[in-house]
């Protein structure tokens, strides 16, 4: 009857999924936003509930503002309490500096970044009357070193670290913690699309010599949400099998 509840962003597939599940089975309720694939939320829904939690599902594009408090405000009347939020949401647009499109730019942006931030700003109203709260956000290894063919999607990565410490700082007292977690190359359908060539290339950079599994990523964010990390925030945490060190 005290089961806590999580709100994991674009969770309908790949990591979202996977934190969700991860989630669920530590006993989490689970509200699972996407703007996609109805079915494929839905899937994800009833792997939670296998585990024996409540699952929800709520459609809603994060770069609209109002759009993410009307789903915020009804995930807090269904399940009563919003005690993890996971901002794991995000799009890619890649293309080369001085070929991209100025909407590719944009969108990217709204998405990744602004998603974030909306998402925070109204979770965190439900958090602080709380006093209690765990947020973390999803970065990239890219935020941190760059990538050829990414300034949009680097660009998006690299502010919500920004965001993720300018958030600990403001809301530390009230007993909310913000973290962000950096993946490098996860094996998921983005990864899997890749040409043997990029994907040697890639490998190439990892010390570790594999991409990391979905369950890697998950593993984290269970951390980062238990009263296990009760002492860490304002953190970067880098999972990248030593590919940014």
């Amino acid at each position: 009857m005290n089961a806590k509840t999580a709100l994991v962003t674009g969770a309908g597939r790949g990591i979202g999924r996977g934190i969700a599940l991860a989630l669920a089975k530590e006993g989490y309720q689970l509200a699972i936003n996407y703007n996609g694939s109805e079915e494929a939320a839905k899937e994800t829904a009833a792997l939670c509930e296998q585990q024996g939690v409540k699952a929800r599902i709520y459609r809603c594009n994060v770069a609209d503002h109002a759009a993410v408090e009307a789903m915020i405000q009804e995930v807090w009347k269904e399940f009563g309490s919003i005690d993890v939020l996971v901002n794991n949401s995000g799009i890619t647009r890649d293309g080369l500096l001085l070929r991209m499109k100025e909407e590719d730019f944009d969108q990217v942006i709204d998405v990744n970044l602004k998603g974030t931030y909306n998402c925070i700003r109204h979770v965190a109203r439900i958090m602080m009357k709380q006093r209690h709260g765990s947020i973390i956000n999803m970065s990239s290894v890219v935020g941190i070193a760059g990538n050829i063919g990414q300034v949009n999607y680097a660009a998006s990565k690299a502010g919500i670290i920004g965001l993720t410490k300018a958030s600990a700082k403001e809301l530390a007292s009230r007993g909310i913690r913000v973290n962000a977690i950096a993946p490098g190359f996860v094996e998921t359908e983005m990864t899997d699309a890749l040409s043997e060539e990029a994907r040697a290339a890639a490998m190439g950079l990892i010390a570790l010599k594999r991409f990391a599994s979905v369950e890697d990523i998950a593993n984290l964010a269970v951390f980062l949400a238990s009263e296990k990390s009760s002492y860490i925030t304002g953190q970067t945490i880098q999972v990248d099998g030593g590919m940014a060190m």
